[in-house]
């Protein structure tokens, strides 16, 4: 069922935001989110080769040959996560010196790949940016999020400003990779619980030919009634 602009584009703000949702790119989710600062960079970065990359693919879907989609989808998100490394080098060095390896890593965040793979290959330009956009913008808010919570209660600062660090010992757990999966796993709960006060679940609503788990769900093929019965 074809989905309007505005669905598109809301889709991965929390129904199927790609970091609480569908639980991709988790690795620069836990390795980048020490400071809130360190999350919108990396989100903002990822967002621009998002859309970038989901533009040019929609206009190339008919001419790209089947057998070399990879290939060609990976070539093109490199040129625009190259493009994206220089610029973030030549004006925003304390920020590249943050994001270390995982900014030219972007080229194989599995949330590029997939939303090339899923959605730019299969429809017109304005979805795919639009698509683009609002995975980008979900991605962003947890990173910034993530990094604002760890950065609080690891260091008393939140972008670096002081603000109980001086009244409270940080808990500096939260800067190191427990705290990461501690606070990764209470905001991925917090969203499965208002995704489910809202409504059905992602499976239900997309169907299982759609879903990005298919491959993985135990139920696929079996039909969502099936597995909802079973619950």
């Amino acid at each position: 069922m074809k989905q309007s602009k505005w669905n598109v584009f809301t889709n991965g703000l929390l129904r199927e935001n790609p970091t609480l949702r569908l639980v991709l790119g988790t690795c620069p989710t836990l390795a980048v989110t020490t400071a809130a600062k360190n999350g919108v960079g990396m989100g903002i970065a990822a967002t621009i080769v998002l859309v970038c990359s989901n533009a040019v693919i929609s206009l190339l879907r008919n001419v790209i040959p089947e057998k070399v989609r990879i290939p060609a989808f990976i070539t093109i998100i490199a040129g625009f996560v190259s493009v994206v490394q220089m610029l973030v080098k030549a004006f925003l060095p304390t920020i590249d010196t943050a994001l270390g390896i995982y900014l030219p890593l972007i080229v194989v965040n599995c949330i590029i790949l997939a939303r090339a793979e899923m959605f730019a290959s299969k429809n017109s330009f304005v979805p795919s940016v639009l698509d683009g956009l609002g995975m980008g913008i979900g991605f962003t808010a947890v990173l910034t999020l993530m990094g604002a919570i760890r950065e609080f209660l690891g260091a008393g600062t939140l972008f670096s400003l002081p603000i109980t660090a001086k009244v409270i010992d940080p808990m500096i757990i939260f800067l190191l990779p427990p705290g990461g999966f501690f606070v990764f796993g209470m905001l991925v709960a917090a969203s499965n619980a208002i995704a489910k006060r809202r409504g059905k679940p992602i499976v239900e609503k997309m169907g299982c030919e759609n879903c990005p788990a298919k491959d993985s769900c135990e139920n696929a093929g079996n039909g969502c009634d099936e597995a909802k019965e079973a619950e």
